[in-house]
């Protein structure tokens, strides 16, 4: 809870109409693979379009709030809804299996 989720360098993010986010990633990561694997027509990213409370938590990851001061911000946009902590932990934990994401543990007091 307390590791600092932070965005992959190698996403990118857009917005629909009604403000919730789209998260964008490339197919390939090598110019040759997009080059020589990529159909003409595809894109060249893999969209995933997120709902208003995917968009919340990935909008609150900047690097900087832990996974637990996300949850308390977050509190009144899920309005005490059951469970919404596991909610929250399980959707980062699956963004960081998925690659958008990377959890960074912040140093201890001690080593500061």
């Amino acid at each position: 809870m307390d590791v600092i989720p932070f965005r992959c360098e190698h996403i990118t993010t857009g917005k629909e109409s009604d403000g919730t986010v789209v998260i964008a990633f490339p197919r390939f990561k090598s110019a040759w693979m997009r080059k020589y694997l990529l159909p003409k027509r595809l894109s060249p990213f893999i969209h995933v379009h997120l709902e208003e409370h995917g968009t919340a938590v990935w909008e609150s990851i900047d690097g900087v709030l832990t996974v637990r001061q996300i949850i308390e911000k977050l509190a009144e946009h899920f309005q005490g809804e059951a469970d919404y902590e596991s909610r929250i932990t399980t959707f980062i934990l699956q963004l960081r299996k998925d690659g958008f994401i990377r959890l960074l543990c912040p140093p201890s007091p001690a080593h500061r």
